[in-house]
C-alpha cells in the first residue's frame, strides 16, 4: 500500500491494521518500511488515547508487565511471543522504548500502533527516555495534577519519579550516579508505601542481570525486559504476568533461548499502577 502524508487520513480501520501486519511481518530481522505521514500519524491518533486516560491508571489482573525495550525489537517480539500478542493479553510496559537499541522507530511504531487499536489493553508509561516543576512526592494522587504534554525537568516530582533509584546501601536519601535525581534507602520506601497503603513498587530503569530483581524484602521489584542489553551486557530480560489470582510470575528471556522462573509472590486484592510504580489497594 502506497501512502503518502496528502493521502494519510485518521489512523484507524483496515490502515492501521496495514500498519500492524507491515510491523509484524519482517520478525524483526528486517528493516520495516514505514511512511513518514504513517508515523507521524501514529503519535497523533496515541496523542489522543493517552490524553483521554487518567494519569493514574488503575488497572486489574491479569496483566503482563514489561521493562527496558530499549529499541530492541526482536525481543519485544519475543515478549508478544512469550505472553501472548494483543487483545488476548493486557500489557503494562514501564518506559524507556527508543535510544540505545538499533530499532527504535519500529519499536515505538508498534506499541502505538496496539494502544491505538486496543487503548484498553495496552498501557505505556513514560520512561526518561522519552523525555518533563513540581515539588517533592507526599502522596501518589499528585500525579493526577500533572499537565500533559510535559517536559522533564532537572530536579522535582517529574524527575524523581523518572530517574530516582533504590540503594541497598544507602538510609534516607543519596547522591544518585547518574547526576540527576536521587537514590532512596529501603527506609524511605517502607516509609512511603505506609504513608499512601501500598504493599510493593513495580519500576524498570536499571539493567538486572536475572531480568529482574527485588529490593527491601520484596517491598519494590525492578524489571527490565531487554536481553543482551546493546550487545555489552550478558544479562537476561524478564516478564511480570498477574493472572487473574493476582499470583504474580517471571518469565525469562534468554538471548539465544528462552525460560521461565519459578519466581512466585502474591499480591493482594486490586492493582494499580502510576509511572513506574505498582501496588495494591484494599
Amino acid at each position: 500500500m502506497m501512502m503518502t502524508r496528502a493521502s494519510m487520513g485518521a489512523m484507524e480501520g483496515p490502515v492501521l491494521d496495514d500498519v500492524i501486519r507491515r510491523l509484524l511481518s519482517g520478525g524483526g530481522g528486517k528493516q520495516v518500511q514505514l511512511f513518514e505521514a504513517e508515523m507521524r500519524q501514529l503519535c497523533v491518533e496515541a496523542k489522543k488515547v493517552f490524553l483521554s486516560q487518567p494519569n493514574l491508571l488503575e488497572l486489574h489482573a491479569p496483566i503482563k508487565i514489561c521493562g527496558d525495550i530499549h529499541g530492541q525489537y526482536v525481543d519485544l517480539l519475543r515478549l508478544f511471543y512469550i505472553g501472548g500478542f494483543p487483545p488476548h493479553s493486557s500489557y503494562l510496559f514501564l518506559g524507556d522504548y527508543v535510544d540505545r537499541g538499533k530499532y527504535s522507530l519500529e519499536t515505538i511504531c508498534l506499541l502505538l500502533a496496539y494502544k491505538i487499536k486496543y487503548p484498553d489493553k495496552v498501557f505505556l508509561l513514560r520512561g526518561n527516555h522519552e523525555d518533563a516543576k513540581i515539588n517533592k512526592l507526599e502522596n501518589i494522587y499528585q500525579i493526577r495534577d500533572i499537565l500533559r504534554p510535559t517536559e522533564i525537568p532537572d530536579y522535582g516530582l517529574l524527575c524523581d519519579l523518572l530517574w530516582s533509584d533504590p540503594d541497598s546501601d544507602v538510609q534516607g536519601w543519596g547522591e544518585s550516579d547518574r547526576g540527576v535525581s536521587v537514590t532512596f534507602g529501603a527506609d524511605k520506601l517502607v516509609e512511603f508505601l505506609e504513608r499512601n497503603d501500598l504493599d510493593l513498587i513495580c519500576r524498570a530503569h536499571q539493567v538486572m542481570e536475572d531480568g529482574y530483581e527485588f529490593f527491601a524484602h520484596r517491598r519494590l521489584v525492578t524489571i527490565f525486559s531487554a536481553p543482551n542489553y546493546c550487545g555489552e551486557f550478558d544479562n537476561v530480560g524478564a516478564l511480570l504476568s498477574i493472572d487473574e489470582n493476582l499470583l504474580c510470575s517471571f518469565e525469562i528471556l534468554k538471548a539465544d533461548a528462552l525460560g521461565s522462573s519459578d519466581a512466585l509472590v502474591k499480591i493482594p486484592k486490586k492493582v494499580t499502577f502510576f509511572s513506574k510504580f505498582l501496588y495494591s489497594e484494599g
